[in-house]
């Protein structure tokens, strides 16, 4: 099973190098590596070019304007060739050097996608702030505006082919929508994987402050409305709730 694994940057020069040698360092090695780079200029691209010969043709790369996040990844997810897609974001990185191998080996022909866990680090001094498991999710709380840690999704290109690629109008909420869209509305088969698979680190556009939450939760709602998801505002908020009690008594 060839896995292809997209990275989205723009401007991470600081932090991308961690990025990539946690994809070196993975056991399981049948990888396609897309880099999808919006445009940067603070020598990312002389990180991309240092790193480009050392994975031995399966990186990949471009460099170009963006709408934004979700429009990179619909281009890195346009390009796979793999069986199975997952992303990895500039400022993250595998928790495990066998989180690929336990993807392989866990896919099975009746299963389309997989998730389990990530954590969150401060971003100075990596110090583990939050836990977030996919552990506690089902497909109808997407009502609750709850879904599981997108960082750990790993979907069949199939999925993407026949059901579409990400919103990309969503600034914050895309994740949130292709989770409700195939796991609620097109029950996709899945499965949960208890395992801290990426680590995290705090200051992505979801969680830099109270404003883009509430744009966050008000995307969900649109979101649901557009898929036939029967909500409303006050079941939407509800993930906060779901989000702290988690913080507080879930654990590893």
């Amino acid at each position: 099973m060839k896995i292809s694994i997209i990275t989205a940057t723009f401007n991470s020069a600081q932090t991308i190098e961690r990025t990539f040698q946690s994809v070196l360092n993975q056991t399981y090695k049948d990888i396609e590596y897309w880099v999808i780079d919006g445009g940067s200029t603070d020598g990312t691209l002389d990180v991309i070019r240092k790193y480009e010969p050392v994975f031995d043709g399966r990186m990949h790369w471009i460099s170009e304007p963006d709408k934004g996040i979700y429009d990179a990844m619909n281009k890195g997810v346009s390009r796979c060739t793999g069986d199975v897609i997952g992303l990895l974001n500039s400022d993250d990185f595998y928790t495990t050097k066998d989180v690929l191998e336990l993807i392989a080996t866990t896919f099975s022909p009746e299963i389309d996608a997989i998730y389990g866990d990530v954590h969150f680090v401060s971003i100075d001094d990596e110090k583990r702030v939050r836990y977030y498991s996919g552990r506690l999710f089902r497909p109808w709380m997407v009502r609750l505006g709850y879904m599981p840690p997108h960082p750990s999704l790993y979907l069949r290109r199939s999925a993407y082919e026949k059901y579409g690629l990400y919103e990309a109008n969503y600034k914050i909420s895309a994740d949130f929508e292709i989770i409700a869209r195939l796991l609620y509305k097109y029950k996709i088969p899945y499965k949960y994987v208890h395992r801290d698979m990426v680590t995290m680190r705090m200051g992505g556009v979801s969680t830099q402050n109270i404003r883009a939450r509430i744009v966050g939760a008000e995307e969900d709602l649109d979101a649901c409305k557009k898929l036939g998801v029967w909500t409303c505002r006050p079941l939407i908020y509800m993930k906060f709730i779901i989000k702290q009690a988690q913080a507080m008594f879930v654990k590893r």
